[in-house]
């Protein structure tokens, strides 16, 4: 299965500075919205409720270098790659691209950890990647 994802964002006024410019911080949303997006192709999602309690991916880590700026109405692509796979985290290198497939324009990191929290109202704990996750990405992939 692929390690590799994409995903297309225009900018929109509210991701706009005063200046004009992109806000850093629609850069992480982008982010993980292309993370989210990436685990829905696989089958799986980022957060789950059930009756035993649950489960997420919250970031340990996210880092962005910005080297060109994007103003509004702006297409960004983000394509996020698995470089890190363990038993439970994930570790992405991120490219964001303007317009898409041409310049890169930022560049990031991110580190997620699969953990669950029991319904009992115990804390969250670092577990396994779950299925469809841990099998749709292989460490040959990587």
């Amino acid at each position: 299965m692929a390690h590799q994802f994409s995903q297309t964002h225009r900018v929109e006024f509210s991701d706009t500075d005063a200046a004009g410019m992109v806000h850093f911080t629609a850069f992480f949303r982008w982010m993980e919205q292309t993370e989210h997006a990436f685990y829905r192709s696989l089958g799986g999602q980022a957060y789950e409720r059930t009756a035993h309690g649950e489960f997420g991916v919250p970031r340990v880590h996210a880092s962005c270098d910005f080297l060109q700026p994007v103003g509004y109405g702006d297409q960004v692509e983000v394509a996020i790659t698995v470089q890190e796979k363990g038993s439970r985290k994930l570790t992405y290198g991120v490219q964001f691209r303007s317009p898409p497939g041409e310049a890169v324009v930022a560049t990031g990191t991110m580190t997620v950890v699969s953990a669950f929290r029991p319904a009992d109202g115990g804390p969250f704990r670092s577990v396994s990647l779950p299925e469809p996750l841990g099998r749709g990405i292989t460490l040959s992939d990587v």
